[in-house]
């Protein structure tokens, strides 16, 4: 199964592009997480976790070692600035599917900048990869997220009860799904990219 390197930026649009996340971006995102902090971490259990650019650049760390196969992570980059995360997560290429997390800060938001980017981040999974699914969990009541696979044309399978450790209890996630064939069937009618502000 073909990897596809980071080196090169994914060109998203003339305002976005998604870079290999490298350890030197870690004062830029921590400054990031830190900047908005209270809006990060209602949804993000990270948060809590990082206190400074060492914790960052540790996760950047444990993301880029030649030894992690399952995740390939890239900055969000709008205007030339560091605006958020997005990547693969538990990529299985044996069974040709893998996760797509993500999280973008504060004042990036509603400038269609996520949607765009899950859109690249698919393409790439699908064509480039041979992916065949696509998975996307979401917290129960995290509307501006959930939006983003719903508008993307994922599948809700259902509820993975007590799925994540946030802020001292485990909430519920949104399972999401999209196959390749349904991609395929979808791909001109979905409108992806759009004028979708999230």
């Amino acid at each position: 199964m073909r990897s596809v390197p980071t080196s090169q930026p994914l060109i998203v649009s003339p305002e976005i592009t998604l870079h290999g996340a490298q350890v030197s971006d870690a004062p830029a995102l921590y400054q990031l997480i830190d900047s908005g902090r209270l809006y990060l971490r209602e949804w993000l259990p990270f948060i809590d976790f990082s206190q400074s650019a060492s914790d960052t650049e540790l996760y950047l760390r444990s993301v880029t070692s030649p030894g992690n196969l399952q995740d390939q992570v890239y900055t969000i980059r709008f205007q030339g600035e560091v605006a958020g995360i997005i990547g693969y997560k538990t990529i299985d290429r044996v069974n040709r599917k893998l996760e797509i997390g993500y999280w973008l800060g504060e004042g990036f938001q509603k400038k269609g900048i996520m949607i765009r980017s899950c859109t690249a981040l698919i393409a790439q999974a699908f064509e480039q990869m041979r992916m065949n699914r696509i998975q996307i969990k979401v917290g129960v009541g995290n509307s501006k997220s959930s939006r983003i696979p719903q508008r993307l044309g994922f599948r809700l399978e259902g509820i993975e009860r007590d799925g994540e450790w946030l802020q001292g209890r485990f909430i519920d996630l949104e399972v999401y799904s999209l196959l390749k064939r349904e991609w395929l069937e979808n791909e001109a009618t979905l409108g992806f990219g759009g004028n979708d502000q999230s």
